[in-house]
Formats: structure tokens, C-alpha cells, sequence
């Protein structure tokens, strides 16, 4: 073996040995894990996030909405293509553990002015050619673990952007129910407006009549006529209101502004009075924002080590092969073969400070990304809490507003009965309708919140977290399962 051939295997065998990246390993930082959530009715290790979509939610427009949705948002096609994006990022970082060969070749054509020929006693001067074909092989040799850091950093990143589309997955789910609920809770509140109008419009024509045969007072009628104006001025604005909430449902679809179709009415929505929502050390697996965020700490780790390794030289192989001859016939003929075979390194001299600040800016950039995990936890918590919270607190609340209701609709009813048969005088049944349509509309206001409540405890707790991409995005899975 020759002296050169000794110094290659030696390089080589030392970068095939040197198992150790340089920079940090990657190990989880310490986050709040309380062993119950705030507002949680008792510790199960059962979660609401365990339940798909189609089960979480059993209106079977709303399902076809999301399914639909899933199918056809432009949200979920942006975070598909990134995903796409990432893949390809990996297969560049990955490219670079790996020899690189390439190929070359030229054709040219020459002539020696005459005049120098003969100075030089040359023959006679005439045009040649001259070919070439060669073929080159290069390869850094990962010492240091600079492309596996490297690596390791596109891997976490690709992690980061699959969770990310999860996410998207989850919200647009989650986006879509609440502004299907909140559409449901507009039609109620529109017909409790059109009924109270149509109340008080024979309120109205009573109280007229009776002003016109001189048995009712101005103030009566005015304040009949009052309250029919004020019913009234509700029914454009909720009109309005639907038509807006039915546009933003459309864009989540992926279409045009239209009509959305319903299901089941507000009132017979299922909502059970109290969720499990499993245990606090499971959000980190569950939701999938916080996944996320971990994965983008897992990158600006491993960056910390490709910045590090930029103190060391970097050494590389390279390799030529080919051949040169006057006629394109020789070149695959060998006799005018060339080869080369080189080691090299380089490294930072004096760069006025580029690769420490380089360094620097990377400890920096996963101090963020750190703070910013931990805050996330912490968020994630809270937004599980509050929706715990307000799951059974409005449950009681229309507990209570129910009951007021109905106490309120059998006073129009008693009140009615009594002008009826002359014991009292109509302001007592103005009086009571006056209290029974607000009532209401703040029991719809009510059932409206739980379920939003309900939808943002699902969206908190990583709702459908074990579901695969297929099971996400496919429809006849979505049927059968």
C-alpha cells in the first residue's frame, strides 16, 4: 500500500470511529405537571381526548361540515405542503452524509498564430481539438457530527411540522363546531325574537283597539307599541348575523359564501354535565401544539451543535477520474487517462467573531424555544382549566335559568288568563312577556357557552390525539370506525 493510500484509509477510518456529535444531547426540560387540573371533578386516567371527532360531536351535518372541511380547507392543504417541505429539507440534510459524485466534459478548439510556430521552429501552424470527459467524488467526513446534528435539527423539524398540521387538524375541527353551535344559537334567538314580536303585536292592535273605543290610555299604547318597535329592531341584526356566521363556515369548507345546512336544533345537542379529562402528565403527548413546540426544541438543541462544530476544521475526500485526447474516439480508449486522489481541511482563521456570534445566537435561539415550550405547557393547562370550569358552572347556570323560564312562561300564561276574565289589566301581561323573552335569550345565550365550552375542553385536551393522518383525513374511516 502506498504512503497516500495509507493517509486516506487513516482519515477515513478515523471518521468512520469518531461516534461522538459535538453539542448538547437533547433531554426534556422540567415543566409544571400538577396531579389534577384546576375545576377537574375527580382524577381518571380516561380522557375526552381520547374520543374521535365523529364521536365527540354526533350531529350528523355537523360531521359531514367537518368532513368536508378536512377535505377541502386551504389551511389544511398550506400545512400539508409544509410538510411536504420538510420531508424534502431532510432529504437535503440527509444528502450530505453521503459522497457527492459528479461528472464533467469539454470540447475546444485551438490554433498558434504562425508567426510564433516559426520563432519557435515549430511545423507549420494548424488548428487542433481537444476533448475531455472526467467524472469527480467528494465527501465530507462527519468527525465532529456536524451533518448528524444537522440531521438530527431537519428530523425535529419535520416532527415539528407534522404535529403542526395535526394541529391545524384539530382547530379547524374545533373552529368549525363552534361556529356551527353559534349559528344554531343564532336561529334560536331569531325565533325567540320573531315570537316575541308577534306578541307583542297583538299586544299592540289590542291595546289600538281599545285606545280607539276610548277604554285604553296614550301611555298604554305607546308603551305597547314601544316594546313592539324594540322586538322588532332585533330581527334584522340577527338576520344578519346568521347570513355572517353561515360566510365564515363557508371559508372553513373551502367555499364560497352559501347556506349551511342543519342538523339536530341547539336544544337536543348532546352535552354530558361532566367530561373526564384524564391526567396532566398526559397533555404533553396529547396536544399536539405542545408536541410541537417540543420538537422545536429538540432543532435549536441540535443547531447548538452544528454551530459548535464550526470551530473545527472540516475534512474532506476527493476523487478524479478521467481522460484527454485530441479525437473523441480516444477518450474511451484509456490511453490518455487522468486520476486524482486528495485529502484536505479547512477551518476558521480569523472571521472577526462570524462563528462564536453564530454559536451565541444558537444557545439564544434555544433559550427561546424553551421558554416558549414551557409557556405553552403552562397556557395549556390554563385553556383546560377555564373550559373544565365553565363546563360545570353552566351547567348549573342553566340549570337555574331553565327553571326561571319556566316559571316566567307559566306567569304570561296566569297573567293572560286573568285579563282574560276581567281581573286585571294588561300591563301585568305586557309585564310578564316583558321578563319571559329576555329569560330566553339568556338560557339560549347559556346553552350556546356550553357548548363551546364543551368544543374548547375537546380542542384543550388534544381531542382525536390517537388517531393516525389516515384516520384524520379519511372519509370511510371516519363512517365505519
Amino acid at each position: 500500500m502506498t504512503r497516500s493510500a495509507r493517509i486516506v484509509s487513516s482519515i477515513v477510518a478515523v471518521a468512520l470511529l469518531g461516534g461522538c456529535a459535538i453539542g448538547p444531547n437533547y433531554t426534556r426540560p422540567a415543566v409544571a405537571e400538577p396531579p389534577t387540573f384546576r375545576g377537574q371533578a375527580a382524577v381518571e386516567a380516561a380522557s375526552f381526548a381520547d374520543a374521535p371527532w365523529w364521536e365527540a360531536f354526533q350531529d350528523p351535518s355537523l360531521q359531514a361540515l367537518i368532513r368536508q372541511a378536512l377535505s377541502r380547507n386551504y389551511d389544511v392543504a398550506i400545512a400539508a405542503a409544509r410538510v411536504q417541505e420538510a420531508r424534502a429539507n431532510l432529504s437535503i440534510a440527509r444528502s450530505d452524509l453521503y459522497p457527492s459524485f459528479d461528472y464533467s466534459g469539454s470540447v475546444s478548439r485551438a490554433k498558434i498564430s504562425p508567426g510564433i510556430v516559426g520563432a519557435l521552429g515549430g511545423p507549420s501552424a494548424s488548428a487542433s481539438n481537444f476533448y475531455s470527459a472526467a467524472m469527480s467524488a467528494s465527501w465530507e467526513l462527519d468527525i465532529w457530527g456536524r451533518i448528524r446534528r444537522s440531521n438530527e435539527a431537519a428530523r425535529a423539524t419535520l416532527f415539528a411540522t407534522e404535529d403542526a398540521r395535526r394541529g391545524v387538524w384539530l382547530t379547524l375541527v374545533s373552529d368549525l363546531a363552534q361556529a356551527y353551535f353559534e349559528l344554531l344559537a343564532l336561529d334560536v334567538r331569531l325565533q325567540i325574537a320573531r315570537n316575541s314580536t308577534d306578541a307583542y303585536q297583538r299586544t299592540y292592535d289590542l291595546f289600538l283597539d281599545r285606545f280607539n273605543l276610548g277604554v285604553a290610555s296614550k301611555l298604554e299604547t305607546s308603551r305597547a307599541q314601544g316594546a313592539l318597535g324594540d322586538a322588532q329592531a332585533n330581527i334584522p341584526q340577527l338576520e344578519s348575523d346568521i347570513v355572517a356566521k353561515e360566510n365564515q363556515i363557508s371559508v372553513l369548507l373551502g367555499a364560497v359564501p352559501g347556506p349551511i345546512p342543519r342538523g339536530k336544533p341547539m336544544y337536543e345537542q348532546p352535552i354530558v354535565p361532566t367530561v373526564p379529562a384524564g391526567l396532566p402528565s398526559t397533555l404533553l403527548q396529547r396536544r399536539p401544539d405542545l408536541r410541537q413546540a417540543e420538537q422545536q426544541l429538540v432543532s435549536a438543541n441540535a443547531r447548538i451543535g452544528v454551530a459548535k462544530a464550526e470551530f473545527f476544521p472540516k475534512l474532506s475526500l476527493t476523487a478524479l477520474l478521467g481522460t484527454a485526447s485530441p479525437e473523441v474516439s480516444a477518450l474511451t480508449g484509456g490511453t490518455a487517462t487522468i486520476w486524482a486522489v486528495a485529502g484536505m481541511f479547512s477551518g476558521p482563521l480569523f472571521n472577526a467573531g462570524r462563528t462564536l456570534g453564530t454559536y451565541r445566537a444558537s444557545i439564544a435561539q434555544w433559550e427561546q424555544a424553551r421558554l416558549q415550550y414551557e409557556q405553552a405547557v403552562l397556557g395549556a393547562l390554563r385553556e383546560v382549566s377555564d373550559a373544565l370550569t365553565a363546563l360545570g358552572k353552566l351547567n348549573e347556570a342553566e340549570t337555574g335559568e331553565d327553571t326561571a323560564v319556566k316559571a316566567l312562561a307559566e306567569a304570561v300564561e296566569h297573567a293572560t288568563d286573568r285579563y282574560r276574565q276581567g281581573l286585571a289589566n294588561y300591563f301585568e301581561v305586557l309585564e310578564a312577556q316583558q321578563q319571559l323573552y329576555p329569560a330566553q335569550n339568556t338560557l339560549a345565550q347559556i346553552r350556546r357557552n356550553r357548548l363551546l365550552a364543551y368544543v374548547q375542553l375537546y380542542k384543550a385536551l388534544g381531542g382525536g390525539w390517537s388517531l393516525t393522518d389516515a384516520e384524520w383525513t379519511s372519509q370511510d374511516e371516519a363512517r365505519t370506525r
